[in-house]
């Protein structure tokens, strides 16, 4: 029911508040006396228990205490408060009638940490809801909180906080003298990830004449930063650094590897041919000029067979199609190729495999094992056995392989060789007993009957006669040999 307006000034007149107005006194001064009366007058209200009854439990805003626009409002002016002094509230001469609060806290709860019962359990357990928790105000950090953010740490108390991981910043160091205690800690710390963060750093904040120049007296920490221009390819300033610390053959090298970005062949043959006057070392100029005149030799050899492989009247190409481009493949790829399409043609041809193995001088072991891999691929038996042919100072012909005759049957076996032919190499093996195991391996039954013989052991005979096929041509030699009255045999 509202009141009326002589009511409401009964029930100001009536209260222990004394009330006071803006039309009394104009001045600032009159008006904080005022709220300071005001103050004085409520605080033996709040002091007496038994009178809590008689106190309205509202804010200063006229809002009930613990409501949650209440908590909002303190929310929004805990925010705007600069320093930890409270602001006078402002009175107001127009405040209607204010209804009795439902909340169990009062203005004495709030400042003796009291509820109306008197228990203090309660009113902390209200504090731990939900909804007082989202709206509270948020309070300000202590210092001490920042402290690693603000204090001014070392060269060498910021190397020893990067390698725990901590936040720190490097700004702060400015002088020349600085920046280089910072990057002597980094270095004497052993910790790459903190020299390389502080390279970073330097390479930011100093001119490049002065970080190669002090970089060339840290070689630890010029090798750091070295492998860091080259991940994340920054090739310019590779390059500089280089030519300023007089290092020409690296220099050449970092030119050179330009060549990987140029795919048209026809450009990077040019490119390399333009590289061979670059400052190489002795080693490293040979290596580049192999490259350059092998890449010119793949051009002639891709476009030779491309334009014979179309034409269809080359046998080799028909049977065996080009699965790709022999273009700027290594060199043993390049011979394997030679040794498969062009074995047969003379010395004096580019693809021809004699003309490549002497022209970029190839050692005989490795010319064996890629003409024998590529022959035995194309089923050429013929070509694998000429391989072997040795003559010796009296003319007579024998077999003679720079690689141990066990490694040539295990390639012979990989291309699917005959067993006539595989038989005939893994009987060269010295050794009885790898001769053995590569012939029970790959049922070659001649060879382990011979050496049995040999060996004039009837006993491994006898038990070997169960791994052959009845009626075989092999059970039947292993009887002849067996009922041999001749052979004298150890057991």
């Amino acid at each position: 029911m509202m009141k009326s307006k002589a009511d409401e000034e009964d029930f100001w007149h009536s209260s222990k508040c004394k009330p006071f107005t803006f039309d009394d006194e104009d001045d600032e001064f009159s008006k904080l006396k005022e709220s300071k009366q005001t103050v004085n007058n409520i605080r033996p209200l709040v002091d007496e228990d038994e009178d809590d009854d008689d106190v309205e439990k509202v804010s200063w805003s006229g809002e009930p205490v613990g409501s949650i626009s209440w908590s909002v409002r303190e929310t929004a002016a805990s925010n705007q408060r600069t320093d930890r002094e409270p602001t006078l509230p402002k009175s107001s001469t127009d405040t209607p009638a204010i209804s009795r609060s439902l909340s169990g806290y009062s203005l004495s709860a709030l400042f003796k940490g009291k509820t109306r019962g008197g228990n203090f359990q309660s009113f902390t357990d209200s504090l731990s809801d939900s909804s007082a928790r989202l709206y509270a105000p948020e309070l300000r950090k202590p210092k001490s909180e920042y402290k690693d953010f603000v204090s001014d740490w070392s060269p060498e108390e910021t190397v020893h906080r990067m390698q725990q991981g901590k936040a720190v910043s490097l700004e702060k160091f400015r002088s020349l003298q600085d920046k280089l205690f910072l990057l002597d800690f980094a270095v004497s710390a052993n910790d790459g990830n903190v020299i390389t963060a502080v390279l970073i750093y330097l390479k930011r904040t100093l001119s490049k004449e002065v970080l190669f120049r002090e970089l060339q007296s840290r070689q630890m920490a010029l090798r750091h930063f070295i492998h860091y221009l080259t991940e994340i390819r920054d090739q310019r300033l590779l390059l500089e650094l280089f030519r300023a610390l007089g290092r020409t053959e690296d220099v050449a090298l970092l030119q050179y590897k330009e060549h990987l970005s140029i795919a048209d062949e026809n450009k990077r043959r040019d490119f390399l041919k333009s590289c061979l006057n670059l400052p190489f070392s002795p080693e490293d100029s040979a290596h580049v000029q192999d490259h350059y005149t092998l890449l010119e030799r793949q051009i002639i050899i891709e476009a030779t067979d491309r334009q014979a492989e179309r034409g269809g009247k080359v046998e080799i190409f028909q049977k065996f199609p080009r699965r790709a481009s022999i273009l700027n493949m290594p060199l043993i790829t390049t011979l394997y190729y030679c040794c498969f399409y062009h074995y047969p043609e003379s010395e004096g041809t580019y693809s021809s495999p004699l003309n490549i193995r002497q022209t970029f001088r190839i050692s005989e072991k490795q010319y064996f094992v890629t003409a024998l891999a590529a022959r035995a691929k194309v089923k050429a038996w013929l070509d694998v056995d000429a391989l072997f042919a040795c003559r010796n100072w009296l003319g007579f012909t024998r077999k003679k392989s720079p690689l141990s005759f066990q490694r040539v049957v295990d390639i012979l076996q990989k291309n699917s060789a005959p067993m006539q032919v595989l038989q005939e190499y893994v009987g060269l093996v010295d050794d009885s007993d790898l001769r053995i195991s590569l012939a029970q391996k790959h049922k070659c039954h001649d060879i382990v009957i011979n050496t049995y013989r040999d060996m004039k052991d009837r006993q491994l005979l006898l038990g070997y006669l169960p791994k052959v096929e009845r009626g075989s041509v092999e059970e039947k030699k292993i009887n002849e040999l067996l009922n041999n009255l001749q052979i004298r045999w150890k057991n």
